[in-house]
């Protein structure tokens, strides 16, 4: 089975599913990242921090064993400065180079403005008849992001659980990568949080430990 990972930003892939990455490979899944941002010097990024995060993005890509990985190299924190039409052209090439039977995107209504640009984008892009071969959507949480919504009737409500107690210890493994995006608790993005996440997810389930999901489409055949 095809899967495609869908991230704003490096890091989020892990932070929102990192342990069904791991299953999926377990599985005989094939794996794909398709990244939306990028960071370069012309933006006013260091060289050290642009080649540094070039360099985790290589380690993360060995690490899940993604088949391909795609990074549009768009502006972060800059998408909606862009006309949503490009957007979508850019997601809908990658779908139609790939095919994926299963994609994983960013919750639509998280507080950071690519998040919601691309989830936006993503919801145009799944029209049965321009890509028959995508058989479920599911929407991720990102801590840092996604809790911090605050919009009545808007919250992130999970209704898929995904067993990750067995992936877990990789996931976290997986989350030291990025160097610069982890801290120390209470940070959302810590080891603490994560963890205690993944057990508050699986205690709602019936797991040691679970990702959680939104399913936002699924087209069965």
């Amino acid at each position: 089975m095809k899967t495609l990972f869908i991230s704003p930003h490096p890091d989020d892939e892990t932070l929102g599913c990192g342990g069904t990455i791991f299953k999926h490979g377990s599985q005989g899944d094939e794996l794909y990242w398709l990244n939306i941002t990028g960071i370069s010097e012309k933006m006013g990024f260091s060289k050290e921090r642009v080649q540094a995060r070039e360099q985790e993005i290589n380690e993360i890509s060995k690490k899940f064993r993604f088949s391909r990985h795609i990074n549009l190299q768009l502006p972060t924190t800059k998408l909606d400065s862009l006309p949503m039409g490009e957007l979508i052209e850019k997601i809908s090439e990658v779908y139609k180079e790939i095919e994926p039977q299963v994609i994983y995107t960013p919750y639509i209504y998280d507080v950071h403005t690519d998040h919601n640009i691309i989830a936006k984008a993503l919801n145009s892009t799944i029209k049965w008849f321009r890509h028959p071969y995508i058989k479920k959507v599911l929407s991720y949480e990102t801590t840092s992001e996604t809790e911090f919504n605050f919009l009545e009737g808007k919250r992130f409500k999970p209704n898929v659980y995904i067993n990750i107690s067995n992936h877990l210890n990789q996931k976290i493994e997986a989350m030291k990568i990025y160097k610069s995006e982890v801290g120390d608790f209470p940070f959302p993005r810590s080891e603490k949080t994560i963890r205690s996440l993944a057990y508050l997810r699986g205690s709602q389930s019936g797991f040691e430990a679970a990702e959680a999901f939104q399913l936002a489409y699924e087209r069965q055949f």
